[in-house]
């Protein structure tokens, strides 16, 4: 018997303009926790997706337990033994949890007909035994993104995969829930599991993994095993081939004049539960204030109101000293509201439409890219695009013309980003912006951020990385059950005491 559980040797996989995996090997050991560590756009998530039978290879072999196979397609990888949690969900929005669980081996009584009951049950025994709490009935387009991920990570432990592929699971998860969850990789590690994860958090890294294989640029980099003596920089330099600084060096914060004004608002979500209650805030310019808060505490609702995305119940939203709360999502784009978005394929891009077309989704209709009879300028549009990829350095093997469906999830950030600071908003709403990026990609955006700060834009940002609102924050304000239980000011509060009102536990000063 091999004491291998995965050999991939001499993998090379091309897509148009780009080596996504070039003679890459991977050595995975049975029962160990091995982590695949790169940039965005390295070739992990590809790698993976050729071992999952998603993508054929253009050269290499792969050999499970010893022995050489042909995964043709992900039936044949889950019929090794294989699962895969992609960092792109794989889900249908109409279906509840179970069904997509089930799908493609729905439960059948003896005269054919769709029988949930027993696999309701077992989803339901499985997300309470792993912590991953959610309802077997709800549908997918009523929960959050930190709970479809749930649905992700209960489709591999329905299956009883042996070889269990995490790509980024915990991208969108809160603190908490990533602590759950390194608890549940060790446990499938003692039942036996070997589990590789892709991950940006060197921190995830250093308390599971067994051994980390480098890739940079689709290039094979090192192999290491992980010791109490292996420090996070020294990842982070395997990584990016340079130093990386981890704190964000900024100036003391400067706030002008108050620019956005909220008051009082109430917000519903899709089955009317109201998510967001009287909730006053203000945002200052040249001033980011954060909100901390775990995961369906109101914060997607909040921005969805302020966006446009939805409405509100009650209260009011001023721009500028106008009152927005009634404008269209164009009308608040153009009277100076940006907005980062928390999901990005849903409300950030167009996964069809080219990295160029996504650049100027917001602005298509202006003089800058239309000519006198309203068609599109499509060079103007290019040369804009380009300009943006290499200032923000996006990585798409074909440039403009990349569709942004194509591009690795921390690069389809970077074009968002880039679209939304490229029209110099007055107010940017910011929702997990290094969601998915790699510690080189969130030094930069962070700095990008603070830089914009710098300039006198006024910033509201979320995070469920509450090292990310101490770091990049002038004012911090805790959020509980839809509500603000804290405010305060950059380094007067500790994670602990911050934590503490997160979980609904007031502040002295607001008691």
């Amino acid at each position: 018997m091999s004491e291998y559980a995965i050999q991939m040797l001499g993998i090379t996989k091309t897509f148009p303009g780009i080596v996504a995996n070039d003679n890459v090997d991977l050595i995975v050991k049975k029962n160990e926790v091995h982590a695949i560590l790169g940039e965005n756009g390295a070739g992990k998530s590809t790698l993976m997706s050729v071992l999952f039978g998603a993508y054929s290879a253009d050269a290499g072999k792969i050999l499970i337990n010893g022995k050489e196979v042909k995964i043709t397609d992900p039936n044949v990888a889950t019929s090794l033994g294989i699962g895969m949690v992609h960092q792109h969900f794989k889900l249908v929005h109409n279906y509840t949890v179970t069904e997509n669980i089930v799908l493609g081996r729905e439960p059948r009584n003896r005269f054919g007909i769709l029988s949930l009951g027993a696999a309701e049950k077992k989803v339901k025994d499985l997300s309470e035994r792993y912590g991953l709490y959610v309802d077997p009935k709800a549908i997918i387009d009523d929960i959050t993104v930190g709970q479809q991920q749930r649905v992700e990570i209960l489709k591999t432990l329905y299956s009883d995969s042996d070889i269990i592929i995490l790509d980024e699971p915990t991208a969108v998860l809160t603190p908490q829930e990533i602590d759950e969850l390194m608890e549940i990789i060790l446990k499938l590690k003692s039942e036996g599991k070997t589990i590789v994860l892709i991950t940006h958090k060197l921190k995830e890294i250093k308390a599971v993994a067994d051994r980390c294989t480098v890739l940079r640029r689709g290039k094979y980099i090192d192999c290491i095993d992980i010791t109490p003596e292996t420090s996070e920089q020294q990842l982070a330099s395997l990584m990016v081939g340079r130093p990386v600084k981890f704190e964000i060096e900024k100036s003391t914060c400067k706030p002008g004049k108050k620019v956005l004004e909220i008051k009082d608002i109430t917000v519903k979500d899709a089955i009317g539960v109201e998510k967001v209650k009287d909730l006053s805030l203000d945002v200052h310019a040249g001033e980011i204030v954060g909100i901390a808060g775990v995961d369906g505490n109101g914060q997607t609702e909040l921005l969805y109101a302020l966006s446009g995305l939805s409405p509100i119940e009650k209260g009011q939203i001023l721009l500028n000293g106008e009152d927005i709360t009634k404008c269209s999502i164009r009308e608040r784009v153009e009277k100076g509201l940006g907005h980062i978005p928390e999901d990005r394929q849903k409300h950030g891009l167009i996964a069809g439409f080219t990295v160029a077309e996504n650049t100027v989704l917001k602005d298509f209709y202006t003089p800058k890219y239309t000519g006198k009879m309203g068609v599109l300028d499509y060079d103007a549009i290019t040369k804009n695009s380009d300009m943006l990829i290499e200032q923000f350095d996006i990585r798409s093997g074909q440039g403009s013309i990349t569709p942004c469906g194509a591009l690795s999830g921390g690069n389809q950030q970077k074009v968002i980003v880039a679209r939304e600071i490229s029209l110099s908003p007055d107010v940017l709403l910011v929702a997990q912006p290094t969601r998915g990026l790699d510690v080189g990609a969130i030094e930069y955006i962070r700095k990008r951020i603070v830089a914009e700060r710098d300039k006198g834009r006024a910033i509201l940002l979320v995070s469920f990385e509450l090292d990310e609102i101490m770091n990049l924050c002038d004012r911090i304000a805790a959020i509980s059950k839809g509500s603000i239980v804290g405010m305060f000011n950059e380094g007067e509060k500790t994670a602990s005491e911050i934590g503490l009102m997160m979980a609904g536990v007031k502040s002295k000063e607001d008691k």
